[in-house]
């Protein structure tokens, strides 16, 4: 007999139409996912010291799209030119 978490999670990966251990394999994935994702844009935030960037990234949890957001878009520098003037 299942008791207290394990029956959640028994009844939850029966409403989603999956295993038990399907649904372990995919928590897993998506938690390796995010924590990738989170610990590349603190390091990338805490090296520019954008300590509010920091704070934002490491309270909220978006399982890896702000973090992505960051990276990719906002810690850009603006001050590199992007192409060679002549």
């Amino acid at each position: 007999m299942l008791l207290g978490s394990e029956q959640y999670i028994a009844d939850l990966a029966t409403n989603l139409g999956m295993s038990d251990s399907s649904l372990t394999a995919l928590v897993l994935i998506i938690l390796l996912w995010s924590i990738t994702w989170k610990g590349i844009s603190l390091w990338k935030s805490a090296q520019r010291k954008e300590h509010w960037w920091f704070v934002a990234l490491l309270l909220i949890n978006t399982v890896g799209i702000l973090e992505i957001l960051y990276i990719y878009m906002f810690s850009k520098d603006k001050n590199i030119p992007t192409s060679a003037s002549s």
